[in-house]
């Protein structure tokens, strides 16, 4: 199926995409908004150059250089794949920087096969012989000894070729079907009876390692060892030439859950749609031979623009294979998280007594820094071992694949315990887990629901309801992360335990909206998409302008994933304009142009990218004096605050609220390294005397240590 054989209605929700935005409705500039699709392609870039870094320990390059291949998978995926669509289908509505979408498309694939040659220029001039160096070479066949390649023979012949399907293409075998992101070999055969050409596609299978070690040390590439066997796959003829290729596809989803009787039933329909969306990209290396690829363009309807040559290997996400050797000396220095010091002070020779930690004061947890395990996980994991605990409502977005939290959740309902579970199994790419872990609640007798119709349920939440000699009591997590074990040791996230009454009431209320038809949506400590979030955001911009032109302290520090939303930007600008002092912490995507003189020059970008992912949420405000903090799950974009159920809390306590606008300003400070946005949306990495991640976890450390 081609792009234009697309068929039905479109809407930009339907896609994903921002909807239409007409700056001419402003007085402010018309090109005031940077394109978002090219400031996603600048993130990437800024992955690669942590990839190209020679301070960094060898094998965390390596790393960034398989994240950065994932991320661009993912990108031509949805965001190239929606872009496609829109233009195919009509909806090719100019976005708010003014670009038309066949411009940012234009655009986008030129700066994103850019990005491809040095990624793999990367590779083959810096990596290779960098790893060389350290006793770790990836090799060519034709590089390995005699005996090497014999013992990779065996191992083929053992192990890989019984796996192996070759498919030829001829009037009774028909091209054949190529699945998204597979790796392929393209083989051109001569018979040498007749004298005729065929040709065969032979997949590597994604089972196998991709790298075979052939001796301590040297590797080899799967698909090297396979072109190298072609006789055993098709004895009697003669091999003119294998050439790999790659087909990345359109894999978002489309669910119209207005008309599904039953979501679970419709997403799972369209997850099987999903395996043949229509091609979005081919790369093949170099060498490739014009015929075989005027064949595979023929075939797979691809336009020669979305074509790609690369000096191979191609897929590049298989270097974490090597990046997972076990040699310590080319990686980060480990780090293992402990108990936050404020659960630490209850903790003896047994787990944390969390309810009894929270009825003293609030935890505000920092992940990684602060464990995870010791932590929200044994909230849940406490909640659903006490026997006065008599309800337990949580939220999942993603989880891990052996999750300790399912499994207390489905030990707390076999219990008798109340469980309501709500599972987003919408969440992209985790669709089928999701759907997974879902009945696995059910059948343990959980409540579980999918949340409201149109939106997706992205807010992290848990609420424990407990009988307490002195009555009910309600605690609560809120974070800006996944429930997620694994992640939480790798991504950087917030996480509130509170038993605050005006919080748990809140969320009591925010519960039976999501899981029944309640329609209160006033909240004392929250702010929820998308009926008040934006406009709770706003309200606070302009108090902030009011606290600056009164003369008392004012500020704005704002860390988020994005920052797309043209009403937010706008009322950001507005505050420039007043004098306030706005700081941003984007690790990803930002449309807004900072050091606009008359528009944003009191407006400062900044992005941490490092060992860990940066995913917390932070909206701090200085409050002319009072300074109030929030955080949860929503960034500055329209989904998070018109398609999503978004939570942000206000951090209760003014010592948490002081320690996250401390945090903020040291992450923008000149001596922390970091990468500053400019105006026309060059990013620059400014390598300061301290770097952000290293510094927590040294005062991590230490706080351990006393």
């Amino acid at each position: 199926m081609t792009v234009a054989e697309l068929e039905g209605p479109a809407s930009p929700d339907e896609f994903d995409v921002d909807p239409p935005f007409d700056p001419a409705d402003s007085a402010l500039p018309s090109d005031r908004f940077l394109d978002r699709e090219l400031s996603w392609i600048a993130f990437n870039a800024r992955v690669l150059e942590l990839a190209q870094d020679e301070t960094l320990p060898l094998l965390e390059r390596v790393r960034f250089t398989a994240i950065f291949a994932s991320n661009l998978d993912e990108f031509f995926m949805v965001r190239i794949a929606g872009l496609k669509r829109r233009i195919a289908a009509g909806v090719a509505v100019p976005s708010a920087s003014r670009l038309n979408p066949r411009e940012v498309l234009s655009r986008s694939l030129t700066a994103s096969q850019e990005l491809m040659v040095r990624q793999a220029d990367t590779y083959h001039d810096h990596l290779v012989p960098a790893l060389a160096e350290e006793g770790i070479e990836l090799l060519h066949w034709d590089a390995l000894r005699p005996d090497e390649q014999e013992r990779i023979s065996a191992t083929y012949r053992n192990r890989v070729f019984p796996v192996l399907t070759p498919l030829a293409v001829d009037p009774a075998h028909p091209f054949p079907y190529i699945s998204g992101l597979s790796l392929n070999l393209a083989l051109v055969m001569r018979n040498p009876d007749t004298g005729k050409d065929h040709f065969a596609r032979v997949k590597v299978p994604p089972i196998i390692n991709r790298w075979m070690e052939a001796d301590h040390g040297r590797f080899v590439p799967l698909e090297e060892v396979i072109a190298a066997h072609l006789d055993l796959l098709f004895p009697g003829m003669e091999v003119i030439a294998h050439h790999a290729f790659r087909v990345t596809r359109n894999e978002d989803l489309e669910v119209e859950e207005d008309d599904a009787e039953n979501l679970l039933k419709a997403l799972e329909k369209e997850l099987l749609r999903r395996k043949f969306g229509p091609p979005v990209r081919l790369e093949v290396e170099r060498s490739m031979d014009p015929s075989v690829l005027d064949l595979l363009v023929s075939e797979l309807g691809i336009r020669p623009e979305e074509v790609v040559r690369l000096q191979g290997p191609l897929d590049l996400r298989s270097l974490n294979e090597i990046a997972d050797l076990d040699r310590p000396e080319l990686r980060y220095e480990p780090f293992v998280p402990g108990t936050h010091e404020h659960l630490a002070e209850v903790e003896t020779s047994k787990p944390a007594d969390l309810f009894s930690a929270l009825r003293k004061r609030d935890v505000l947890v920092h992940h990684p820094y602060d464990s995870f395990a010791t932590s929200v996980q044994r909230f849940i994991e406490q909640a659903a071992a006490d026997p006065r605990v008599l309800a337990i409502k949580q939220t999942l977005y993603r989880t891990s694949g052996d999750s300790p939290i399912i499994d207390s959740l489905v030990d707390a309902a076999r219990s008798g315990k109340q469980v309501l579970v709500l599972v987003e199994i919408k969440a992209r790419f985790d669709e089928q887990a999701n759907i997974r872990w879902a009945r696995k609640l059910e059948r343990a007798g959980c409540h579980v629901v999918y949340g409201l119709v149109g939106l997706k349920t992205h807010c992290k939440l848990a609420l424990v309801v407990r009988d307490e000699p002195d009555g009910l009591r309600r605690y609560a997590h809120i974070g800006t992360g996944n429930y997620n074990p694994k992640t939480a040791r790798l991504y950087e996230d917030f996480g509130l335990l509170t038993a605050d009454p005006e919080i748990t009431h809140d969320l009591t209320d925010l519960f039976n909206n999501l899981s029944g038809f309640a329609q209160d949506f006033s909240y004392q400590r929250l702010l929820v998409a998308p009926a008040g979030l934006r406009l709770g955001i706003l309200e606070r911009i302009d108090d902030e302008i009011a606290h600056h032109r009164a003369g008392r302290p004012a500020g704005i520090r704002i860390k988020v994933n994005s920052l797309v939303d043209e009403t937010v930007i706008d009322k950001l600008y507005e505050a420039s304009r007043a004098g306030v002092p706005v700081d941003l912490i984007i690790r990803g995507i930002c449309t807004l142009r900072p050091g606009v003189p008359g528009l944003s020059e009191n407006i400062r970008v900044h992005s941490i990218l490092g060992r860990f992912l940066e995913h917390s949420r932070v909206y701090w405000f200085a409050g002319g004096g009072e300074p109030q903090a929030w955080i949860g799950s929503a960034d500055l974009m329209h989904r998070n605050l018109d398609r999503r159920v978004e939570v942000l809390v206000r951090v209760p306590s003014d010592e948490h609220t002081q320690a996250l606008g401390e945090l903020l300003a040291e992450s923008v400070d000149p001596d922390t390294t970091s990468w500053h946005l400019a105006g026309d949306g060059t990013w620059t990495r400014h390598v300061g005397t301290s770097d952000l991640q290293s510094v927590l976890i040294a005062r991590a450390r230490a706080r351990r240590s006393r």
